[in-house]
């Protein structure tokens, strides 16, 4: 699929592949032990992920209602996951490598889950990347020298007497409901993903970073197709692509040169 860069000083802070299917009923106990046993040897530890919260509006008032935890396995470095949840398979890592990596863990994950309990079909796919662009700035407007103008032209905008924007955050989709990518960015301060998470990740100084947020996906258009490796894999590897792409185009050479290819 062509040569991709891999840079020796990534701005990587969490990868993220949520595979979405038919709904199941929770795993049982049964279930959950054979998953640990076909896990455990890259992923030992059995760690629950809190239940999600679900809001309800009724003519009665509105109820919250959180449905319970989802089994979870954890390598011992605590820097990777995977998530079984009654809807869904959700790998995560903060300890990002390459996409041909990722992508072998998810195999590991949808062999496992078909081997518990039956999955009637596919219903997205989604690989979310989410970027810590770190640089020297001494203002708003510096990132400039480092994110594409397309993102940040606000900066040179002036409010009457009170100067220049400060801070800003945009979203743009592109694509449609079946294929697309959602990028969301913006100047912020401190950090995108805690440091203190269940996932551990290195913890670089607080202070100002650009967000570049990627969640590229896919969701089947008419017939859904079965939870098979050769159904996911081409969709997996266009979709991490297409975000690869997308993200290429949000950074200058600049940022490339001395800060991408600059040796840790």
């Amino acid at each position: 699929m062509g040569h991709r860069e891999i840079y020796p000083n990534p701005p990587l802070a969490l990868a993220v592949i949520e595979l979405r299917h038919t709904a199941t009923p929770a795993l049982t106990e049964s279930d959950q032990a054979g998953l640990k046993s076909f896990l455990s040897e890259r992923f030992p530890l059995a760690r629950p992920a809190p239940g999600q919260m679900a809001v309800t509006v009724t003519p009665a008032g509105v109820t919250n209602e959180q449905s319970p935890p989802s089994p979870r396995y954890m390598t011992r470095d605590n820097t990777a996951a995977v998530t079984f949840r009654p809807e869904a398979i959700a790998v995560e890592t903060t300890k990002y490598v390459r996409r041909s990596v990722l992508k072998e863990v998810l195999r590991l994950a949808v062999e496992a889950r078909r081997k518990v309990t039956e999955v009637d079909g596919v219903t997205r796919i989604g690989v979310r990347y989410i970027n810590e662009i770190r640089a020297s700035i001494d203002e708003p407007a510096d990132w400039s020298q480092w994110i594409s103008p397309a993102l940040t032209s606000v900066a040179s905008l002036q409010g009457s007497d009170i100067g220049a924007a400060q801070s800003w955050q945009g979203m743009a989709v592109f694509g449609d409901a079946r294929e697309g990518i959602v990028l969301r960015h913006g100047n912020l301060e401190g950090y995108a993903v805690n440091p203190a998470g269940d996932l551990r990740r290195p913890t670089p100084p607080p202070g100002p970073f650009y967000l570049i947020d990627l969640d590229s996906y896919w969701a089947p258009d008419g017939e859904v197709p079965t939870l098979d490796w050769s159904n996911i894999e081409p969709r997996y590897d266009q979709a991490a692509l297409s975000a690869y792409g997308l993200f290429e185009q949000t950074i200058t050479d600049k940022y490339r040169t001395e800060v991408l290819r600059r040796d840790q």
